[in-house]
């Protein structure tokens, strides 16, 4: 479903669980950012009206979460601000194909793994955390992430054949599985 090829490893999920107060903040970053790749894919891709609608749609559910995790930290007396990024989201577009039409193809598919990738973590903070309120909140994002990943793979047909997008999501994944698989000092949601 996911289409992602290396599980998270229990390391992570220590790390993430001892870190909450950052990790909350990191996760405010990451809706944003989540929302200004799909307003970006929406400019650069505007003569395509089905990408315009999902990406609009998908801009304003990103925002909404990103409210939610600020109303979160608030409720919590967390100070949001700027904090070191994880490496991970950079070195995926770093793969991105730099000709037309396959780069439309890759900026999907990449944001598609990073869903992927948010979801199941989401999933398994869900699973795990004792804290009841934090653990339902990453459960009620857990299907959005899961739904914004079928719907960016689903928008890279409209640029190549059903057959190279499921070649080339075969390519990223295994490239994510790499990146994500030495994880990182910092606790982040992908670290």
């Amino acid at each position: 479903m996911l289409n992602l090829h290396a599980p998270t490893t229990e390391r992570w999920l220590t790390q993430v669980s001892a870190n909450l107060d950052e990790l909350l903040i990191d996760h405010a970053h990451c809706e944003k950012k989540a929302a200004g790749v799909a307003m970006n894919l929406l400019f650069a891709y505007v003569d395509e009206v089905e990408l315009v609608r999902a990406m609009s749609a998908i801009v304003q559910e990103e925002l909404n979460h990103f409210h939610l995790v600020l109303d979160l930290l608030e409720r919590r007396g967390i100070r949001f601000r700027k904090i070191p990024a994880s490496k991970y989201a950079g070195r995926l577009h770093a793969l991105a194909n730099k000709q037309e039409p396959m780069r439309a193809v890759d900026r999907l598919l990449i944001a598609s793994l990073i869903e992927a990738r948010s979801c199941e973590r989401f999933g398994l903070l869900r699973d795990h955390l004792a804290d009841r309120e934090l653990a339902d909140f990453f459960g009620s994002l857990f299907e959005s992430e899961a739904r914004h990943h079928s719907t960016y793979v689903r928008l890279a047909k409209l640029f190549a054949s059903e057959e190279r997008v499921a070649s080339r999501l075969e390519e990223l994944a295994l490239e994510e599985a790499r990146i994500i698989e030495p994880g990182e000092d910092l606790p982040r949601v992908h670290s």
